[in-house]
């Protein structure tokens, strides 16, 4: 099976892409490299191309058919302004692949975002109205509203999946756009207390990414289209982020209070994954401890490239 992977050079495009290869599938990656980092596809053996896929007139269009897509490829600082920029790269880039589906009839799995639920009432499930607090977030809900536009068009069910906060191996080219475990642990390896926003009780839905991918999998063989919520199903604080990392890493460093400085975060984050395990048959298997044992386990966590 042909399968194609958009952002493939980025942190779960390229954990996606290893897997499908090891596999058995004929993976070829695209990435205009970026935010993606040449580092995450030293071990992939298929094809890597270098394109932006919101210019039209790229080289996709004169490939072979591919039989599914999984668009990975996104803007996704949050902290982008420039809303022409965002929503061009976001909603175009996507409309371009849609119509590539169309006439390839190929299968379409693609990347939305929790952030589409702003401040909503967590657990959040995937009934609830929108919410989106920065033009990241509103890119990712026009995007849901195009795949609802195109949902007839195609031949197989369309499948968007919330992604609540990721972590994991692959995430360290991302620097202060890597998730807070990740930055949290490279404070910390280097003797630092790790610095957090008081009074470290936020909570947030961290989903290691070998979760995010078996979502991907799984959604191959959906039977339905709509959007699905991908997180580990519980909420966890910053505080316990630093506990757990203290414990991995052997440290005793305590957390190191500062104020919010933005607006727009959200205080707590909680995938309700109900519709996605009967949906996809997803089915979470890393809570908060295991994650990051799993991370510390890789040798990536809190490193550098």
């Amino acid at each position: 099976m042909r399968v194609l992977v958009t952002g493939g050079a980025g942190f779960i495009g390229s954990n996606l892409a290893k897997r499908l290869g090891g596999d058995g599938y004929d993976v070829t990656v695209v990435d205009d490299f970026q935010s993606g980092h040449w580092t995450n596809l030293v071990e992939f053996k298929g094809d890597v191309i270098t394109a932006d896929l919101a210019q039209q007139g790229g080289p996709l269009a004169s490939l072979p058919p591919f039989e599914v897509i999984f668009h990975q490829a996104s803007i996704t600082d949050t902290t982008v302004h420039d809303q022409r920029r965002m929503m061009q790269n976001n909603v175009e880039a996507f409309r371009q692949l849609l119509d590539l589906a169309v006439n390839w009839k190929s299968r379409m799995i693609w990347a939305s975002s929790a952030s589409i639920y702003g401040r909503r009432q967590p657990p959040n499930a995937e009934s609830q109205p929108p919410d989106p607090l920065n033009v990241y977030a509103c890119s990712k809900l026009v995007m849901e509203r195009l795949a609802d536009r195109y949902r007839e068009k195609l031949k197989h069910p369309i499948v968007g999946l919330r992604y609540f906060n990721v972590y994991g191996p692959g995430e360290d080219h991302k620097g202060k756009f890597a998730s807070m475990i990740h930055q949290l642990a490279r404070q910390m390896r280097t003797g630092k207390r790790p610095r957090v926003f008081t009074a470290g009780e936020q909570k947030r839905d961290f989903v290691y990414v070998d979760d995010v991918v078996q979502a991907n999998l799984k959604a191959l063989q959906a039977k339905t289209g709509g959007v699905f919520n991908v997180g580990c199903g519980g909420a966890f604080t910053f505080n316990q982020v630093v506990a757990e990392l203290n414990g991995v890493l052997g440290t005793d460093l305590p957390p190191d209070y500062f104020p919010n400085p933005y607006s727009f975060t959200q205080d707590w984050t909680e995938a309700n994954v109900s519709e996605s395990r009967r949906g996809l048959g997803y089915e979470p298997k890393y809570d908060l401890k295991r994650g990051i044992a799993a991370y510390h386990e890789s040798g990536k966590l809190g490193a550098s490239i």
